[in-house]
């Protein structure tokens, strides 16, 4: 008896499944939980996985809302990521709930035919990437060894098949400074928000000399606490992001002078906290070609006038993209409300997004199937291959960044003293930029 065609077993088990698979979405949606707090989405998706005959791992990697499910028996290894944290006071805002029950869908999907294939399937629970580095935890967690293969997709406006994904980091700023009275006794106080509107300047000047990708924006956390005293305290937070590790470090040094010169101006104290950095984002081109197939032949279309396009962001499956082949398209929901509003916030629990959730599993499924049924492409990825050009550029470990994550520096009145230390688990080398075939308008073409 001649075996059933393997795509059209997961299509359908993925049909079967996306009534549920739209509860779960909706579930999320409707109880946002931020980054290392989701125990509802890990518990509830954990519970998906367990009912799907998957075997699960709760608290995974050492990650408390981190989750795991396995199913099949290999050799092939491929996992396909869920995310699920919201954001503060717009909840999702960026449709990770879509993206958890996509993967969820594109597991189930592959538990149906992975005995038959030699493919070992993992739906693997991904917290706090909004502003937490979940998967950078779980890489130095050993929770992807072994995975040849990660998948995932992520909602926007439109279909993007390689979006540009930045190398970023979050940098923790605090000014101290001398309180006193604001009109009896100025001379006598050291005014630390004048420090950071000083610095604030700087940065805004230093925009007409970046790059086309480079982006710094950020939010000031604490800026005085009464209007009659000077400020000894304020603080701000800050995101810098480039199209490489390489570029990075360089504009992470121009926003350390625009800092330091508040300090300097001022006679204030400047402290700056790193977060773990984000990496550049390397599509796999063959995992890519492939979900560009399947995509289409469910109806879906990368090209278009009018479009307006989920780009130049950054997720930390960058950092996992360094170490194992790995695709982050974006996939359409519709309507022209954007990422990190509360429109898609809205938008995320429409029959658009509700169908991207199908299209997405689907799509994903196909995706591995083909990974494991082209015997050259499987070759390379039971070999531990990037592909071409990628490979020769992510030989190195791909944890933080910023001299490690973890970095301080102190100025005042301009003593300048920078101190950086290692995360532990990760490297501090940094890979050179590499080309994409769908390359972003810049100034110089660097990535």
């Amino acid at each position: 008896m001649q075996e059933l065609d393997p795509k059209q077993i997961a299509r359908e088990r993925a049909q079967r499944a996306h009534p549920a698979l739209v509860g779960l979405s909706h579930w999320i949606h409707a109880n946002p939980e931020l980054g290392y707090s989701e125990t509802l989405a890990a518990g509830w998706i954990a519970e998906w996985l367990e009912k799907a005959g998957f075997e699960v791992q709760r608290t995974f990697a050492g990650v408390d809302t981190a989750v795991a499910g396995s199913f099949g028996p290999g050799p092939l290894h491929v996992a396909l990521l869920a995310e699920y944290d919201a954001l503060p006071g717009i909840g999702h805002a960026c449709g990770h709930n879509v993206i958890a029950a996509a993967a969820v869908g594109a597991g189930v999907a592959l538990a149906g035919v992975a005995q038959q294939l030699g493919l070992r399937v993992s739906v693997i629970g991904t917290p706090a990437e909004e502003n937490g580095g979940g998967k950078i935890r779980l890489i130095d967690g050993g929770g992807f060894d072994g995975v040849h293969v990660a998948l995932m997709i992520h909602p926007g406006p439109a279909d993007v098949l390689e979006p540009a994904v930045l190398a970023a980091e979050t940098l923790r700023i605090t000014y101290r400074g001398q309180a006193a009275h604001a009109s009896a006794f100025p001379e006598r106080g050291i005014n630390a928000a004048d420090a950071l509107v000083v610095a604030e300047v700087a940065i805004a000047l230093l925009r007409q000399r970046l790059r086309s990708n480079d982006r710094v924006h950020g939010i000031v956390t604490r800026g005085g606490e009464a209007s009659n005293v000077i400020p000894d305290h304020t603080s701000a937070e800050l995101m810098i992001r480039a199209a490489s590790q390489d570029r990075l470090a360089g504009l992470r040094e121009q926003v350390m002078r625009c800092l330091e010169a508040g300090a300097v101006a001022t006679g204030a104290e400047l402290s700056v906290q790193a977060e773990p950095a984000y990496r550049e984002m390397r599509h796999d081109m063959d995992l890519a070609d492939a979900y560009r197939r399947n995509a289409e032949a469910l109806g879906r279309t990368f090209e278009g006038d009018d479009r307006i396009e989920f780009d130049n962001f950054s997720s930390d499956i960058g950092n996992l993209s360094l170490l194992v082949p790995a695709i982050h398209p974006v996939i359409g929901i519709g309507g022209d409300a954007i990422n990190h509003t509360a429109a898609f916030a809205e938008a995320a629990v429409s029959p658009g997004a509700d169908r991207a959730i199908l299209d997405g599993a689907v799509a994903l499924a196909w995706t591995a199937i083909d990974a494991v049924t082209d015997e050259d492409l499987k070759a390379r990825l039971l070999a531990g291959g990037l592909s071409g050009r990628r490979r020769r550029q992510a030989t190195r470990r791909a944890g933080s960044g910023c001299a490690g994550g973890q970095c301080s520096a102190r100025s005042r009145a301009g003593s300048h003293k920078a101190e950086d230390a290692s995360r532990p688990g990760t490297r501090q080398d940094r890979p050179s930029p590499r080309g994409r075939r769908r390359q972003p308008a810049q100034q110089d073409q660097q990535q």
